[in-house]
């Protein structure tokens, strides 16, 4: 029985002991390539060196690479699936191939891990025709070999998705399970794309989980790539030794081996348990959440929020080490999601108060010897995720509330819950699909169509500020900009002026003019002084004035030519002898009192723009 940890020191050592040369992990957002947002696979660091360029350190690599895939949020909850997880990887460029990689991996697993030889079953490519490809008959005679000399015969199947596995142990499949290349089968490939057959092993947990009573596959043909949950996969060896041409495919020059294997799931087979989170890679994360709930992992309908929570909270703190924190941007984005879910599925669970910045360093205790920064970086990231967790606490307060009383969840009722109160789209969707519903998504886009459309067109003066809406959120930020814009001409100078704004239920984005960047002291001053006013609980009041009156009484007005023959004019603060905060001709809407914005963050200050900077601030 071994940890995670034991796992990958026992495989790097296995495969330096070979010839090859560790690498460290590349980060989780990938360096210099602007067409994804996250490393998600453990080649995708090589791909340079795979197609070709000479790798500093040689032609033998290996590593533990942590990978992390958004598009698996919504698959967690099952035994298997995680969002972040580390790839064992090994490659050869242009150096040793099938013999010595098949060779190797199944001693790997038998004499460094202890694996019974009669629980592993593999594919190997089908071929194809049109492309003229051969079926891989190399790798499978290979297998058959390195099966008989531990004393097993290997039946080789052909047709096992329509009839089953009909005692075989090594399995043709076609290109949508047995081929890699970046753009999929040999069919999608474009003219020079690299690519090739591969090999995958996988663990029979045995018969009876997909023969139990109570498993929806008890009726259905079984076979390793099948969907019961007997066969686990646990790695691939991808031999890239052809290049498509304009008249089909041509062997490579030189070929190379290309191998990732989940270092979650090998844990999960060498305990011979079917789930990963009994694994030491998630089991101190739920010993915490059952100490917090009350509840039982080992109660049944209790796993699926143990296990989002889990798996949610290990990838949140592990983007954040990279410098990955919740926002409503980009790698940001997911980064939210996971936080969210996890605060979700937590209340589900009876936890109310905040727990993200304490078992945030637990994780870091898991991986203080192979991912030292993440214990480095722990204060700044329990910080980052306990703001997020404060935030989306009230907003999913405010949503829930809202829920309960819809009967009929719909695609506009869901745009209502976000235009109002932020309530992520997703959560909306998954709480529909709990109530037995189904939201229609294109009725949810269209609403948004034709909000931003009313947005656009609105008469004059409704939708002034940079507004996306009106509603509640948007409005509290609107009065923040006030704030921020007297707070910044207080803190670095009346120079100040506004250059623009936008604001959405997310966040408030400000430009103005100023010709360096802030100081991190200025930045800081900036934020409490906003902070200081909020908790003042200001009076907002607007007068309706002729331009020239409203100018007269001090109000600060920018892109003034766009004002009408009358304005209204914003005062925060008490409009008695100049003693007020803020005073701005401004089309609106606004709070009445500062005191109900609550708490604000400035997350971000940047350029925008030659002589004009740009501030990022979200309501904690």
């Amino acid at each position: 029985m071994y940890t995670p940890n034991d796992i990958r020191q026992k495989y790097l050592q296995f495969f330096s002991s070979k010839g090859h040369k560790v690498i460290p992990s590349s980060p989780l957002v990938p360096d210099n390539d602007p067409t994804t947002l996250f490393t998600g696979s453990g080649m995708q660091p090589m791909v340079p060196y795979l197609l070709g360029q000479p790798h500093p350190l040689g032609t033998r690599i290996t590593d533990s690479q942590k990978c992390f895939r958004s598009q698996d949020i919504e698959e967690v909850g099952d035994n298997r699936h995680t969002t972040f997880f580390e790839m064992l990887g090994n490659w050869s460029l242009g150096d040793y191939f099938k013999q010595e990689q098949l060779r190797w991996f199944f001693e790997f697993l038998i004499a460094e891990i202890g694996l019974e030889p009669e629980r592993i079953f593999v594919s190997v490519f089908s071929g194809d025709e049109e492309f003229k490809i051969a079926r891989d008959e190399e790798s499978a005679a290979l297998w058959q070999q390195l099966f008989d000399e531990q004393g097993i015969q290997a039946k080789i199947i052909t047709n096992a998705s329509t009839q089953g596995m009909q005692g075989g142990r090594i399995f043709y499949y076609n290109e949508a399970k047995n081929w890699w290349s970046r753009s999929g089968g040999p069919s999608k490939m474009p003219v020079g794309e690299p690519g090739g057959p591969d090999s995958e092993v996988f663990y029979d947990f045995g018969a009876e989980l997909q023969l139990h009573e109570m498993s929806s596959f008890k009726n259905e043909l079984c076979h390793v790539n099948c969907d019961c949950g007997r066969f686990l996969e646990i790695g691939n060896s991808v031999f890239m030794q052809y290049v498509k041409t304009e008249s089909g495919f041509e062997p490579l020059p030189a070929q190379n081996v290309d191998f990732g294997g989940g270092l979650e799931r090998i844990a999960a087979v060498s305990n011979s348990n079917p789930d990963v989170f009994t694994t030491d890679g998630f089991t101190p994360i739920i010993n915490k959440i059952e100490a917090l709930s009350g509840k039982s992992y080992q109660d049944i309908s209790h796993q699926y929020a143990f296990r989002v929570i889990a798996d949610h909270l290990r990838a949140a703190v592990m983007l954040a080490a990279d410098g990955i924190y919740p926002s409503s941007k980009a790698q940001g984005y997911f980064a939210r999601r996971l936080v969210r879910r996890a605060i979700r599925y937590a209340k589900q669970l009876g936890i109310e108060h905040a727990f993200l910045a304490d078992s945030a360093a637990i994780v870091a205790r898991m991986y203080r010897e192979s991912y030292p920064e993440v214990q480095n970086e722990l204060p700044q990231i329990q910080t980052q995720l306990s703001r997020e967790e404060a935030k989306f606490q009230q907003t999913l307060e405010k949503g829930l509330r809202e829920l309960e009383k819809i009967d009929n969840l719909t695609g506009e009722t869901a745009f209502k819950l976000y235009e109002t109160y932020g309530f992520p789209f997703e959560l909306t969707q998954e709480i529909a699909l709990e109530k037995g519903q189904k939201i229609n998504v294109e009725e949810f886009k269209a609403a948004q169509q034709q909000h931003a459309q009313e947005s656009r067109t609105a008469s004059a003066g409704m939708f002034k500020g940079g507004l996306a809406d009106h509603s509640e959120i948007t409005t509290q930020y609107h009065t923040a900009t006030h704030l921020l814009h007297a707070a910044l001409r207080k803190i670095v100078g009346n120079e100040v002026q506004q250059k623009g704004s936008n604001i959405t239920v997310e966040r408030l984005r400000f430009d103005f003019s100023f010709g360096r960047a802030l100081t991190p002291l200025e930045k800081q001053q900036v934020e409490q002084q906003i902070n200081d006013w909020i908790a003042a609980d200001l009076p907002v009041t607007r007068q309706v004035l002729p331009k020239q009156a409203a100018l007269d009484s001090g109000a600060t007005a920018f892109f003034i030519e766009k004002y009408p023959a009358e304005v209204s004019v914003y005062t925060i603060g008490q409009d008695v002898a100049n003693n007020w905060i803020s005073k701005e001709f401004c089309g609106g809407p606004h709070i009445e009192r500062t005191g109900v914005i609550g708490k604000i963050h400035l997350i971000k200050e940047q350029s925008a723009s030659a002589g004009v900077r740009r501030i990022y601030m979200e309501l904690d």
